[in-house]
């Protein structure tokens, strides 16, 4: 029997530095002929096994994890972008990516262009000469309105464009956004690749050359994930395609639930025949996900209410977990939006997004019926 122990999981490497037997091997490694490691904020073995099964459960050459989905925008857009480009970024967006292309990397000769759903299915008319990147989400958070995907990295593909879709609403097992052409994929891992409430994450997909270019500026930023979190997020991916597959069963029922409610004005959710971009979604994703919003007629009053009677869906502002939980846009991923920004993102003040998880469906219709009954 051999000397040396084959863990069957990978050991968590929580160490900042890394010993070398001599220099000769410190210059193996600066100069590529190591498979050695230095230093954990430039690579670390947990990380690593980690990224690897991310890659290939995207179908991607490499992936990057960083310490949030937002170090992960961030660190893809500084990486891609340079003073004087132009970024095309659906309206319909995470809140924090439209402050982050908005607030801040503004500040650095960076200018994005906000578009419309209609306009993402027009892009060739959008795309001018100082475009370098198209930024899109499909679903699209909290609206969950879908845009074809394969249209939109085909156009950016022909005219010399990167397209970064953000895949988190739909996760790897809904959706293969490389199948469908597109040059980069952005997750929040906190969400359904941890899948447990208990990680802060993000990660990049794509081809290695690509991949590279970023590595190099997380490398610069520090912004990538300490060994202990992704050992946390390495668990949770194993058991991604059960948890999806319940979620995306509860989901629908809850979604044909609220569609039948006198209560509720308009539900959003892919899988609903009803749903604007139903048989898209159907072309482009095996399932329909786990999250659902539901609109009590535009009133925040009257949403408000519901939220605060809810019993058994908890209300927090996360998504993806095995707990529902449930938020309301307007003072979470769409916080701080104005008035305008909000009728560009399909937003109104009398939405409630829910994340379902992995209760008894009965539960979390049954929670929902009281709340409404008395919103």
């Amino acid at each position: 029997m051999s000397d040396h122990p084959h863990p069957l999981v990978t050991p968590i490497y929580e160490t900042s530095t890394f010993v070398f037997g001599s220099a000769a091997d410190v210059v193996a490694y600066n100069e590529g002929r190591s498979t050695q490691y230095l230093y954990s904020r430039y690579g670390n073995p947990t990380v690593v096994a980690v990224e690897q099964a991310l890659a290939a459960l995207d179908g991607a050459g490499a992936a990057l994890l960083f310490g949030s989905g937002m170090a992960a925008t961030s660190t893809a857009l500084m990486a891609l972008t340079t003073a004087g480009d132009e970024v095309i970024c659906s309206a319909g967006i995470y809140g924090g990516t439209l402050h982050l292309l908005e607030d801040l990397l503004s500040r650095f000769g960076i200018t994005t262009r906000f578009v419309s759903i209609d306009e993402l299915h027009h892009l060739d008319a959008v795309i001018g000469a100082r475009t370098r990147l198209v930024w899109f989400e499909s679903p699209i958070n909290p609206t969950l309105r879908c845009v074809d995907i394969a249209a939109i990295a085909a156009v950016c593909r022909a005219r010399g464009v990167l397209s970064v879709i953000d895949n988190t609403f739909a996760s790897p097992i809904n959706q293969q956004p490389f199948r469908l052409g597109v040059d980069l994929v952005m997750q929040s891992a906190t969400k359904y690749l941890n899948g447990h409430s208990d990680v802060t994450a993000g990660c990049i997909t794509g081809p290695h050359a690509l991949v590279g270019r970023i590595a190099s500026v997380r490398r610069l930023l520090g912004t990538i994930l300490d060994p202990m979190p992704a050992a946390a997020l390495g668990r949770g991916l194993k058991t991604l395609a059960v948890r999806v597959a319940r979620q995306n069963g509860t989901a629908q029922a809850v979604a044909e639930f609220l569609a039948s409610h006198p209560q509720v004005s308009r539900v959003y959710y892919p899988g609903l025949p009803s749903h604007p971009d139903h048989e898209l979604a159907r072309r482009q994703m095996t399932g329909f996900g786990g999250m659902v919003c539901f609109d009590l007629g535009g009133d925040y009053d009257r949403a408000a209410s519901c939220f605060d009677r809810l019993k058994v869906i908890a209300r927090a502002a996360s998504l993806g977990g095995v707990e529902s939980l449930v938020s309301l846009p307007v003072l979470t991923s769409q916080l701080g939006y104005s008035d305008q920004q909000l009728r560009a993102a399909g937003v109104t003040r009398g939405m409630l997004r829910l994340s379902v998880g992995l209760e008894d469906a009965r539960d979390v219709i049954a929670d929902l019926d009281q709340a409404l009954s008395e919103s």
